[in-house]
């Protein structure tokens, strides 16, 4: 399984996004052009005063350039409040019909003196052993994919 993570300090207020995602094999079927992975975020809050999630925005985008948008309120059922300190995860999945993808968002947050803002992410690469096992033949080494070429 292929793990690949990317950290980033999403806000000048002080929170930090990080994504793990991971290539489920034994959900995914190539044959079928059905490549199924999970992504863990984690949402730490470096402030020194507790914010809320209220919405997100993912982009998922295959490497044939289809892109499935994921809006809503809050995340998995939650718009949870992330004290000082804290780290929120959450796991979730997608299913794309490419071993390549990228993922990019946002999310919305309120700290608790009512500052709305928006933290924005990206460059997520999640991708599968036999299309990494491709980007080798084409030349395209780890570092090469890591980058999102």
């Amino acid at each position: 399984m292929l793990n690949n993570e990317f950290r980033h300090s999403a806000t000048p207020q002080g929170i930090d996004i990080s994504v793990k995602s991971q290539y489920l094999q034994d959900q995914s079927d190539p044959d079928n052009n059905r490549y199924v992975f999970a992504y863990t975020i984690g949402i730490e809050n470096k402030s020194e005063k507790p914010v809320k999630l209220l919405s997100r925005h993912w982009i998922i985008t295959d490497d044939n350039d289809k892109i499935e948008e994921v809006r809503g309120s809050g995340v998995v059922g939650q718009q949870p409040l992330i004290e000082p300190g804290q780290v929120f995860h959450y796991t979730s999945g997608a299913v794309l019909t490419t071993g390549f993808g990228t993922m990019q968002g946002s999310y919305e947050m309120v700290s608790e003196d009512g500052d709305e803002w928006v933290g924005r992410f990206g460059g997520n690469r999640p991708q599968s052993h036999a299309s990494r096992r491709r980007a080798r033949k084409r030349g395209m080494g780890p570092a090469a994919q890591s980058r999102g070429i």
